[in-house]
C-alpha cells in the first residue's frame, strides 16, 4: 500500500492510537491530533490509562476530567485535552441517566464506585468508551459538532480489541434500560466508519509481527484498522543493494581504508574496525526497515513513516511530526 494517508481516514471522527509498549503511541497520538487540527479544526485529545503521558509530553500540569486547551495548531486550529477517569465518568453517567447527583457523591465517599468497577472490570472500559461517544456526538446550539475529531491515546495492542469490544458484551448483559441503550449506541459508533484504530509500530521484527496480528484481531472483531504509523525511522546511509550484504557482516574493510586514504584520511586499524562495526549495525537497522516496508506493502493498510528523534521528543518535535503528517495528507492538507 502507498505510504500516504488514506482519504477515507480523514472522514473518520474517532481515532484510536494503539501500539506495543515503547513504540511511541502517545507521541503518535499527540502529533496526529495536531495534524488533524491544522487548518482551523478543533480536536479533542484524550487519554484513558491514567498515566498522564500527554501532560508530560506537552510539559503541562496533569490533565483532569475536564476538557481544557492544550495546544494551538497551524492555521487557527486547536487541540483540547481530557483525561477520562472511571469514577468521574460513572458519576456523570448516573447524574445524566438516573438523576443521582447527590447520591453519586455519596457512593464515591463509600467507595462503592471502586467496588463496582472492580467487581465488573469491563464496566470501566464501558465508561471510558461511553464518554468518548458523548464527546464525538456532542453538538453546539447550531447543531455543529463540538469537535471535528477525537484522538485517543488508547491501551496497547495487547488490550485494544478487548477494550473496544467489551461494550458489546455489556450490551448483551443489560437487556433493557439506559445501560442497554448507552451500550448499543457505543457499539454502533465503534463499529462504524466514523471510528478507526491506528497502530504504531517500530521497524523491527517483533513489533511488526504483533502489529499484523492485531490487524487480524481487529478484522475478526469487525473493528476498522486505520493506518500503520511506522515510528523511529532513520534515513539509510547505504545504497539498497549494499544493505543486505552489510547487514550480514560482509563489509570490505580494505575497500573502506582505500576510500578513506583517497580522501586524505589515514585512520589506524582500531578506528577502522569501529567504523566497520557501526556500518554493520546501521545496515542491520536499515535491513529491518526495508523488511517492515515490504510487510506493510503486502497489507491493504496505508502506512506513514515517522522519523527518529535521537535526542528525545519535545513540543517542537511534536509540531515537526505533525507537519510531516500533514504533508502526507492528514487533516489540514485538504
Amino acid at each position: 500500500m502507498s505510504s500516504e494517508w488514506d482519504r477515507e481516514l480523514d472522514r473518520a471522527r474517532l481515532h484510536f492510537v494503539s501500539g506495543k509498549g515503547g513504540a511511541g503511541k502517545t507521541t503518535a497520538a499527540a502529533s496526529l491530533a495536531l495534524a488533524l487540527a491544522t487548518g482551523g479544526r478543533r480536536v479533542l485529545l484524550a487519554e484513558v490509562e491514567g498515566r498522564q503521558g500527554l501532560a508530560q509530553l506537552f510539559d503541562t500540569p496533569p490533565l483532569e476530567y475536564s476538557e481544557r486547551r492544550l495546544a494551538a495548531a497551524p492555521g487557527g486550529g486547536e487541540v483540547r485535552a481530557l483525561a477520562i477517569e472511571a469514577e468521574a465518568a460513572l458519576l456523570e453517567y448516573l447524574a445524566m441517566y438516573y438523576s443521582l447527583g447527590v447520591a453519586g457523591r455519596t457512593l464515591r465517599r463509600m467507595g462503592a464506585i471502586e467496588f463496582a468497577t472492580t467487581l465488573a472490570p469491563g464496566l470501566r472500559d464501558v465508561l471510558f468508551t461511553g464518554k468518548l461517544k458523548e464527546c464525538v456526538r456532542r453538538t453546539d446550539t447550531n447543531g455543529r459538532h463540538t469537535y471535528d475529531a477525537v484522538v485517543v491515546d488508547a491501551p496497547p495492542t495487547g488490550r485494544i480489541v478487548r477494550f473496544l469490544d467489551v461494550t458489546r458484551a455489556m450490551a448483551d448483559l443489560a437487556r433493557m434500560g439506559p445501560i442497554h441503550g448507552q451500550s448499543e449506541e457505543v457499539v454502533g459508533l465503534l463499529h462504524s466508519s466514523d471510528t478507526v484504530v491506528h497502530l504504531v509500530t517500530l521497524p523491527e521484527q517483533l513489533p511488526m509481527r504483533e502489529t499484523l496480528e492485531t490487524v487480524e484481531e481487529l478484522d475478526a472483531a469487525e473493528l476498522r484498522p486505520g493506518a500503520v504509523l511506522l515510528n523511529r525511522v532513520r534515513p539509510s546511509r547505504l545504497a539498497t543493494r549494499s544493505v543486505l550484504a552489510a547487514a550480514g557482516g560482509r563489509v570490505d574493510a580494505t575497500r573502506i581504508r582505500d576510500g578513506l586514504r583517497s580522501a586524505g584520511l589515514d585512520w589506524d586499524a582500531e578506528v577502522l574496525d569501529g567504523l566497520v562495526a557501526e556500518t554493520i549495525e546501521h545496515a542491520g537497522r536499515a535491513s529491518a526497515e526495508l523488511s517492515a516496508r515490504e510487510q506493510l506493502d503486502n497489507t491493504a493498510l496505508p502506512f506513514v513513516e515517522l522519523p527518529d528523534y535521537v535526542d528525545g521528543i519535545d513540543v517542537a518535535a511534536l509540531y515537526e511530526l505533525a507537519e510531516g503528517l500533514v504533508a502526507r495528507g492528514v487533516g489540514g492538507s485538504r
